[in-house]
């Protein structure tokens, strides 16, 4: 199980990187909205590693200089990575949301949100390049895996 968590990590590292670099070449073409949801999609992942481990969390919709959006996703990587490697998967984390409500949930529950959250707005970031008239990424995990 823990290989399969790490090759969907590998998954979204691969295709975050993808969308950095397509929304880098076309940043007169980009909107704020785009802007947005990438900040969102690695700030999404950098909070459920932080609830993980305990440390302190990005804002969900804050805004990170764009230049730093490369190493924030490599950061989100590896630690990912080192939590699928180092924890057991079915340990029961309490945490609060960004509203403050409580909840709990396994580690394997958590990291598999993070990566299901970054797929799906990793497709609204596609609408929005299609609307602004940039080719969008083809991001299925069918076409990673060939």
């Amino acid at each position: 199980m823990k290989e399969k968590l790490i090759d969907l990590f590998e998954y979204t590292y691969h295709f975050n990187v993808e969308m950095i670099k397509v929304i880098s070449e076309n940043r007169e073409l980009v909107d704020d909205k785009t802007i947005s949801l990438i900040n969102h999609t690695l700030n999404a992942q950098q909070i459920w590693n932080a609830r993980i481990l305990g440390e302190t969390t990005f804002e969900v919709w804050q805004i990170n200089l764009f230049e730093s959006l490369e190493e924030i996703n490599h950061e989100n990587f590896l630690k990912s990575i080192d939590i699928i490697r180092s924890f057991d998967l079915d340990k029961r984390i309490e945490y609060q949301n960004s509203r403050g409500t409580k909840f709990e949930n396994s580690i394997f529950e958590m990291l598999f949100h993070a990566v299901n959250h970054s797929t799906y707005h990793r497709g609204q970031i596609n609408s929005l390049l299609k609307q602004n008239g940039i080719t969008p990424v083809l991001t299925d995990y069918i076409f990673y895996k060939r």
